[in-house]
C-alpha cells in the first residue's frame, strides 16, 4: 500500500495489435477469472498465466480500478477476465479516479499523445516500452521529467530472472568480451527487450549503433565504453528465440533465455508499483534516455545504409 495506508487506483490505458499487456498486467495486479481468461486471443498470455497459483497472483497495495482500449469492443473481454470493475468511454476520464496510468501500448512513435493528459494532470504514468523511437518524441519526455513529472518506462526483460547473473556464473565466465541478445519483430518495437536485457550486465555507456538490414530484419552492431562488444538481432519472424542471449567472457560462454514471462512482468509492475508507494525510481531516468537513444541510432543507420552513428550525437539532439 501507499505511505497513507490505502490501495494506489491503476488505470490500464491502451490495447493495440499484438500487444496483450492489458491482459496480462492486469491479471498479475488483479488476479484474473479463468473462465473468461480462456477467452483472451494471446495463448501464451493464457500459458503463464495458469502456471501460477491463483490465490498468489495480485501484488499488493495496488488494483487496476479502470480501464480504456482504443477498440471498445475489447474492453469487456478485458475487463472480465482481469477483474477491472470500470471501463471508460475516453482515457481521459479516469482523471480523478487514479492515483497513476499505464499506458500499455508498444508503438514508440505514438505515445506522446496517449501521455500528455495525465501528465498535464500531475499524474504518475509507467509507459509501455519502448517509450520513445523518434527525436522530437524522446525530447518531449525529457522535458516532461525536467518539469517534475513522474515517468517510469522498462522493459520486462530488465527483470527477467535469468538475465541475472551468479557468483558462479561470472567466474565462469572471466571478463565479458561480447554479448549477442536477441528479438522477434522490428527493432523499433521490439529491439528495446534485447537492450534491456544485457543492458543491467553492462551499465549506461553505450557508444555507437551500426545497422546490418534486410526486408527481414536487423543485425546491430554496438560499442559500450567497458569494451564490450554487442551484437543484437531483431528479426521480424523468428518468434521462437525470443528472450536468447549469449554471454562471451575470457574463461567461458554461457547461453541465457528467458523462460519465465510472469515473473519479469511482475517485477517490471513491483518496481513501478514501489516508486508510487516510496517515490525512488528503480532506475535513473537518464538511463532510460540512453536506451532510447539507442534505439534512435539503429533506426537512422538502417535509414542511412549502416552508417555508424554516435549516441553520444543523438543524445545532444534529445538535450537540444
Amino acid at each position: 500500500m501507499s505511505s497513507s495506508g490505502k490501495v494506489l487506483r491503476l488505470a490500464m490505458l491502451g490495447m493495440i495489435e499484438g500487444n496483450g499487456h492489458p491482459y496480462s498486467w492486469s491479471a498479475i495486479i488483479n488476479g484474473y477469472d479463468p473462465a473468461a481468461m480462456a477467452q483472451c486471443p494471446y495463448a501464451g498470455i493464457i500459458a503463464y498465466l495458469s502456471k501460477q497459483p491463483l490465490a498468489t497472483m495480485e501484488i499488493p497495495g495496488a488494483r487496476v480500478t479502470h480501464l480504456w482500449t482504443d477498440d471498445p469492443a475489447d474492453a469487456p473481454k478485458v475487463a472480465a477476465a482481469s477483474l477491472i470493475p470500470n471501463i471508460v468511454a475516453k482515457a481521459e476520464d479516469v482523471i480523478g479516479h487514479v492515483d497513476a496510468v499505464i499506458v500499455s501500448t508498444d508503438d514508440g512513435d505514438d505515445h506522446i499523445r496517449r501521455v500528455d493528459p495525465f501528465i498535464d494532470a500531475g499524474l504518475p504514468v509507467f509507459v509501455d516500452k519502448p517509450m520513445a523511437t523518434n527525436i522530437a518524441d524522446l525530447r518531449q519526455f525529457v522535458k516532461w521529467h525536467k518539469a517534475g513529472a513522474t515517468i517510469l518506462s522498462t522493459s520486462g526483460m530488465r527483470y527477467a530472472p535469468e538475465m541475472r547473473l551468479s557468483d558462479e556464473q561470472r567466474t565462469q565466465l572471466g571478463d565479458l568480451r561480447w554479448i549477442t541478445s536477441f528479438t522477434c519483430k522490428s527493432w523499433e518495437r521490439y529491439g528495446i527487450h534485447a537492450l534491456e536485457a544485457i543492458e543491467p550486465l553492462l551499465g549506461t555507456g553505450f557508444l555507437t549503433v551500426q545497422a546490418l538490414s534486410d526486408a527481414g530484419g536487423d543485425v546491430m552492431h554496438l560499442t559500450h565504453r567497458s569494451g564490450v562488444r554487442v551484437t543484437i538481432g531483431a528479426i521480424h519472424d523468428a518468434y521462437g528465440s525470443f528472450g536468447a542471449v549469449h554471454l562471451y567472457g575470457t574463461k567461458g560462454a554461457l547461453p541465457l533465455r528467458l523462460t519465465d514471462t510472469y515473473h519479469a512482468f511482475r517485477g517490471q509492475l513491483v518496481a513501478f508499483i514501489d516508486m508510487l508507494q516510496t517515490g525512488a525510481r528503480p532506475l535513473p531516468f537518464g538511463e532510460t534516455v540512453e536506451l532510447m537513444a539507442v534505439i534512435i541510432a539503429g533506426r537512422r543507420s538502417r535509414e542511412q545504409n549502416g552508417a555508424l552513428i554516435q549516441i553520444a550525437d543523438v543524445l545532444a539532439e534529445t538535450h537540444s
